[in-house]
């Protein structure tokens, strides 16, 4: 019931937003949201990190005739994907205190719809249900996009939608095939295609339809031409909402619906994921180190961060799956950090181009302070969130391969070299003196500072995040014993 109820709340909430006027509609949405993530901690509470089997459990027949059934619920892994859904909700929603957006009502509407999507992405257990909110997830975020986006919104949300449509249509190509392959009673239960026992030649061509699908969502090089634009035109709730949790549906989907069903595929073409993946996350890092707009170098640093995620999850280890979940939990948080940061810099100086700025942190010391704390999550600082998964990730994909590796690891020296010079481009010096520049505000001190010590506390204190994942990661590989890394080993 408790898996259903987070569905519920956000789809119940939209009523009330879009009969709410003003300001009343971020005041309605901001109270669903924390009321969801409420209730995603009292799940916590409730759960048995020991068990890896879904729990909280709600399964109720939908199209009878197709084996069709209304099946949700959480192991580890889902219930750190929703946590980070409704952890991240309340911060978006709060960012946008001080944005006078027209229609705000449907705004708020389209935000808390794509809430009730995502979760329904990470909580599904049966195929077609999992699909149908798949495909719900793109509708609100392409009218996010679409009517309250930059300039050349138009020809780039179509771009977007066409790249994710095509990608969807090849998961549901791929899904009415392992239904048919069901024995009588056929269903689409992620329990019914896990036990099926595949030739390596529909395994091979399922996991390309799946592996494209998911790919173009994360992205993977040369998946991702859609997501620079895409991330520069939205407006900045719907940049955070896609690179800090629409992405992670597909890192999420390649671990729930690839690696369990599909053994013999991932031991085939794993490796050539992975240098995909390796190839990303060198050209992401290079292309953003060349970048003038600091909006669209995050952008290009996220898509070589998940480069990594990749490769780690497909080499595939316990170090790379658990390597891979918790970094997908502490890229978001980073990033839509980053991404408000730069919100709040173009709100106050109405530019995102690094070389008309500088001289910030001699006016706004807390955003400096904040930033600063971020950025070093970002490029992996030990002690920080973004350390404890990049180290996990890298040490699989050595051992994996170990020149891979060493190319991989890559993505700490560039990142470093782009973030860091973006700090001292746009907070030090003291170029724009004159200009000026008010420091933080309250709602954005209160978003950037739980940002900040989430960076802390996580890299301080990883242990109660990887115990909560690792059970149903071990349960995963369990059936994977004679992948890539077992024979390297």
């Amino acid at each position: 019931m408790l898996t259903t109820l987070l569905l519920l709340i956000p789809l119940i909430s939209i009523l009330p937003v879009l009969l709410t006027k003003g300001k009343g509609a971020w005041t309605v949405a901001l109270i669903s949201s924390i009321i969801n993530f409420g209730l995603t901690l009292f799940a916590l509470t409730q759960f048995d990190a020991t068990n890896p089997d879904p729990q909280f459990v709600t399964k109720a027949s939908w199209i009878v005739n197709l084996g069709v059934s209304f099946y949700v619920g959480m192991d580890g892994i889902s219930l750190l994907m929703v946590l980070l859904t409704n952890l991240l909700l309340p911060l978006i929603i709060l960012t946008a205190f001080n944005k006078n957006y027209e229609r705000p009502n449907i705004f708020f509407a389209l935000v808390l719809l794509m809430q009730c999507a995502l979760i329904g992405v990470f909580v599904s257990l049966d195929a077609f249900l999992y699909y149908i909110f798949w495909e719900l997830a793109l509708v609100p975020i392409y009218f996010i996009i679409l009517g309250w986006g930059g300039e050349n919104r138009n020809p780039i949300t179509l771009k977007f939608f066409i790249y994710t449509l095509s990608g969807s249509l090849l998961m549901l190509i791929a899904f009415i095939f392992l239904y048919l392959q069901v024995p009588a009673p056929s269903n689409f239960t992620y329990d019914a295609f896990r036990h099926l026992s595949l030739s390596p030649i529909a395994q091979g061509i399922v996991f390309w339809a799946f592996f494209i699908a998911f790919a173009i969502k994360m992205p993977i090089f040369p998946f991702h031409t859609w997501q620079p634009d895409t991330y520069t035109v939205a407006p900045p709730q719907g940049t955070m909402l896609l690179s800090g949790i629409m992405l992670k549906m597909g890192i999420y989907s390649v671990i729930r619906w690839m690696l369990p069903i599909l053994p013999d595929a991932i031991l085939q073409w794993g490796n050539t994921v992975i240098i995909l993946s390796v190839i990303g996350i060198v050209y992401g890092a290079w292309i953003a180190i060349e970048q003038k707009d600091i909006k669209r170098l995050f952008a290009y640093s996220s898509f070589s961060h998940v480069g990594l995620i990749a490769a780690g999850i497909f080499t595939p280890s316990l170090q790379g799956l658990q390597g891979g979940i918790y970094q997908m939990f502490s890229h978001g948080i980073n990033v839509v950090g980053l991404f408000f940061i730069a919100q709040i810099i173009f709100d106050r100086w109405e530019s995102y181009q690094i070389d008309q700025l500088g001289g910030i942190a001699n006016k706004a010391p807390k955003l400096t302070v904040l930033f600063a704390i971020i950025m070093l999550g970002s490029v992996a600082l030990p002690l920080t969130n973004g350390f404890v998964g990049e180290f996990l990730l890298l040490n699989a994909v050595f051992r994996y391969q170990q020149v891979i590796g060493a190319i991989a690891g890559l993505t700490i020296i560039l990142g470093a070299v782009y973030m860091l010079r973006t700090f001292q481009k746009t907070m030090l010096g003291d170029k724009n003196e004159d200009t000026p520049f008010l420091d933080l505000k309250p709602t954005e001190m209160l978003v950037l500072s739980i940002i900040a010590i989430l960076v802390i506390v996580m890299g301080v204190y990883p242990d109660p995040f990887l115990k909560l994942t690792e059970p149903a990661a071990q349960k995963i590989l369990n059936g994977l014993t004679t992948l890539t890394y077992n024979i390297h080993q």
